[in-house]
């Protein structure tokens, strides 16, 4: 299933999720131009699970700090493109429902959950790890506590043809933290990169015990015209 979007209004406008998403495209856009040097980017801004727990970082910088900076380096165009659709879709509603500064916090912190979750499940791992997906799965689990009536237009493939199909909110987000546990689960004793699984999983458990701590109010959820959910689209 991909969401493409949702029939939740805001009332304010989500600057903080718009100047997230440009900050995210920016510097992938930055870590393409380098060439073969971009790998020696990654190395010195994404979290190292080992140096996080007192071993040698491969960067010179403090390991604490690359817990945000690694929130804002992905490994190719369909990881940041991703990331970004879902944070552009949920995001903007957590933060009409938190206000600007609150939200930032929120998203550093479960960014933070997210990186040390995906660290305890591999302590000794050198490898580094990045992306905005942490800090993004505690948007989702905050979305799914506030807005879980809320209906995703959702992209469904079917074979040769795909299907666009309005789904409530709770449906989307709990098939999707569904599927993190179990590839989660069977990722552990793993060696290597891949998918920070527990990432995820940390992240999107932390938005869901934070989300009341930061939400100031939560603005109204009204149906906004949808295609019809019958309606094929050719692949």
């Amino acid at each position: 299933m991909i969401p493409l979007k949702d029939d939740n209004p805001t009332t304010i406008t989500p600057v903080v999720t718009v100047g997230l998403i440009v900050a995210n495209v920016l510097v992938f856009a930055y870590q393409m131009s380098l060439g073969r040097a971009g790998e020696a980017f990654v190395y010195t801004f994404g979290a190292v699970p080992s140096a996080l727990f007192g071993g040698e970082s491969p960067s010179p910088l403090p390991p604490t700090m690359t817990l945000f900076t690694a929130m804002f380096v992905h490994g190719g165009l369909m990881h940041v493109g991703g990331n970004m659709l879902y944070l552009w879709i949920f995001g903007n509603n957590i933060e009409d429902a938190m206000g600007h500064r609150r939200f930032v916090v929120f998203y550093a912190l479960c960014g933070v959950a997210a990186a040390y979750a995906h660290a305890l499940t591999a302590p000794a791992s050198g490898v580094p790890m990045i992306g905005a997906s942490g800090a993004i799965s505690g948007v989702l689990g905050a979305y799914l506590l506030l807005f879980p009536r809320a209906h995703v237009l959702t992209l469904i493939p079917l074979g040769f043809y795909t299907r666009l199909v309005s789904v409530p909110a709770g449906f989307v987000l709990g098939f999707w933290i569904v599927i993190q546990v179990l590839n989660g689960s069977l990722s552990l004793g793993r060696e290597g990169g891949g998918v920070a699984w527990f990432a995820h999983v940390g992240g999107f458990l932390a938005g869901m015990a934070l989300v009341h701590v930061f939400v100031r109010r939560r603005p109204p959820a009204r149906p906004a015209a949808f295609l019809d959910k019958s309606s094929r689209v050719p692949r």
